[in-house]
């Protein structure tokens, strides 16, 4: 097991309407008001632990998340978090960790 987190930001502090952000609750789990302060604070909005006990519950609401952000034209960014560093990926990347199968011969 790893270590390893996706963080999702928004990019700036859009004044999201309450119906977005209660959809965003039912999705992240996160109370309107956190998901006020993360979007002032531009502090990740959701945050996925990922291959530990979390991981079942953890992957498929980032990915839930991310495709009601595409939905509403909501521009965000991705970091991910391994080893106490944190780095920017794009979607690729996401795809390539989140999916099985890399190639290598790892079953996993």
């Amino acid at each position: 097991m790893t270590d390893l987190a996706i963080s999702l930001t928004l990019d700036g502090t859009p004044d999201l309407p309450s119906a977005a952000l209660q959809a965003l609750y039912r999705i992240t789990g996160r109370s309107t008001v956190e998901l006020r302060h993360a979007i002032r604070d531009r502090a990740p909005l959701y945050t996925a632990a990922l291959f530990g006990a979390e991981h079942i519950t953890a992957a498929p609401r980032l990915e839930k998340t991310i495709a009601f952000l595409d939905d509403h034209g909501i521009p965000f960014g991705l970091t991910e978090t391994a080893g106490g560093t944190d780095a920017p990926i794009d979607r690729a990347t996401l795809r390539a960790i989140l999916e099985p199968g890399d190639g290598s011969g790892d079953a996993r």
